[in-house]
């Protein structure tokens, strides 16, 4: 069970299912995947947030990858209730 918190949406879990599946990538790519069907803009909104939460990492060149607390919390390890933006 995952445990997320109101300053999560929708569009999280599956970006962060994406790059834990296909690895690093760009909002434009994941908007063409099937899987995580939101807006690149959207999704690279999300990406922002997630980064400051510390579920993704920015790479560079608009490129992202999730982290190990990112895969903890697909794995229902993580609370994200406990994190704090940074």
């Amino acid at each position: 069970m995952r445990f997320d918190d109101d300053w999560m949406s929708r569009a999280d879990d599956r970006i962060l299912e994406h790059l834990a599946d296909a690895g690093p990538d760009t909002p434009k790519e994941m908007a063409e995947s099937d899987r995580v069907r939101f807006s690149r803009q959207h999704i690279n909104a999300r990406c922002k947030i997630l980064v400051t939460y510390g579920l993704l990492v920015h790479l560079g060149n608009g490129v992202y990858d999730i982290t190990r607390e990112g895969t903890q919390y697909l794995g229902g390890e993580l609370d994200v209730r406990d994190l704090k933006a940074e």
